[in-house]
C-alpha cells in the first residue's frame, strides 16, 4: 500500500542558487547570451507536493503573492505540459507550491521549481529518465534549469547548458538580502553597457577547497550585471555596505539581481543579525549545500 501511494504522491524540496561570479560573453544567433559562471546551491527550498489525478490538466495552488500566475507562463506548469507531451502521459497533476524563494530575485527559484517537476514527473510516472535526459529537458524551458541536476556546485557556461562539476568549500554561511525592489532579467541583458567578448579565456580559476583562497580569487572577478544596478538602484549599494560592515568575507550580487548576498565564515547572531536589516527587506541566513536535494 504504502509503496502504491508513493507512486501517486511526490512531495519535494527545490533548492535556490547564488553566482559567486558571473561573466557575460557574446550574445548568440539564438538571442541569448553565452555565459561564465560559478553556481553553487543554498538550503533556501521552495517546497512542491505532486498528487497523480485521472482527469487532463494541471492545477497549481501556491501561497505566493497574487501576481505569480497558475497557468503555462508558470515554469512548473511550463514544465509539466512539456513533459506529458514529450511522454504522452495520461491523466494529469494537483500540485502545491509554497513559495520561499523570492521572485524576479537572482536566485533560481522559477528554474529550480522546473527542475523539481521535471523530478516529480521522472518519478511518478516511472520515466527513469537519465542526469542529462532531464538537463535536456530542462535547457527547453530555461538557461538556468540545467543546474539543478548538477552536484550543486558547477562551473556553467553555454547559455547555461554546459555544466561541470568542481568541488569547493561548505564551510561558511550566507546572508541573502532581496530589498523590495525587482529586476527583469530581460531589462538586465538590454542594459548592459560593455565589450562583450567570445570566450572567458584570461579568467584563471580553479576549484577552491580553502575559504579564503576562494573568495580571494573570486574578489577579482565581477558579476557583470553589478556594477551597472548599483548605479540605476542606491539601495543596493545600501545593503552592500550593511553587509559589509557586519563583517562579510565576500560581498556581491546573484544573478540579475537585485538580491546581494554577503559570505560568513563568521556569521552574526541576535542582536548583531539584526541590525543589518532594515524592516522592508527581505532576508535568509543560509549554507552552501550539495544536490541532489530533492527528497524530504
Amino acid at each position: 500500500m504504502d509503496k502504491i501511494k508513493k507512486m501517486e504522491y511526490i512531495d519535494l524540496k527545490a533548492p535556490a542558487k547564488i553566482n559567486l561570479f558571473l561573466k557575460i560573453l557574446n550574445k548568440r544567433d539564438d538571442g541569448y547570451h553565452n555565459i561564465y559562471s560559478w553556481f553553487q546551491a543554498v538550503n533556501l527550498y521552495d517546497r512542491i507536493a505532486y498528487a497523480k489525478r485521472e482527469d487532463v490538466g494541471f492545477n497549481l495552488q501556491h501561497d505566493g503573492p497574487l501576481f505569480l500566475p497558475t497557468d503555462e507562463k508558470n515554469l512548473i506548469i511550463k514544465t509539466a505540459r512539456l513533459m506529458f507531451d514529450s511522454f504522452d502521459l495520461d491523466g494529469g497533476l494537483n500540485i502545491k507550491l509554497k513559495k520561499n524563494i523570492p521572485i524576479s530575485a537572482g536566485l533560481g527559484g522559477g528554474s529550480s521549481d522546473s527542475a523539481a517537476t521535471i523530478y516529480a514527473i521522472d518519478k511518478l510516472y516511472r520515466l527513469s529518465l537519465s542526469n542529462e535526459k532531464k538537463q535536456e529537458i530542462g535547457q527547453k524551458i530555461g538557461s538556468d534549469v540545467p543546474f539543478f541536476f548538477s552536484s550543486g556546485q558547477a562551473e556553467v557556461t553555454g547559455r547555461g547548458e554546459i555544466i561541470k562539476n568542481i568541488e569547493l568549500p561548505l564551510d561558511y554561511s550566507l546572508i541573502l538580502i532581496k530589498p523590495t525592489l525587482s529586476i527583469s532579467t530581460a531589462d538586465s541583458y538590454s542594459g548592459l553597457k560593455m565589450n562583450l567578448t567570445n570566450s572567458a579565456k584570461s579568467i584563471k580559476l580553479f576549484a577552491y577547497k580553502d575559504f579564503r583562497e576562494m573568495i580571494s580569487n573570486l574578489s577579482e572577478i565581477e558579476n557583470d550585471f553589478e556594477k551597472g544596478h548599483l548605479k540605476s538602484f542606491p539601495i543596493l549599494e545600501e545593503v552592500k555596505l550593511a553587509l559589509g560592515n557586519a563583517g562579510a568575507d565576500f560581498v556581491r550580487m546573484s544573478g540579475s539581481g537585485p538580491t546581494i548576498y554577503g559570505l560568513f565564515r563568521n556569521m552574526p547572531e541576535g542582536d548583531d543579525l539584526k541590525k543589518i536589516i532594515r524592516n522592508d527587506w527581505q532576508y535568509f541566513v543560509v549554507r552552501p549545500i550539495i544536490l541532489p536535494a530533492w527528497e524530504r
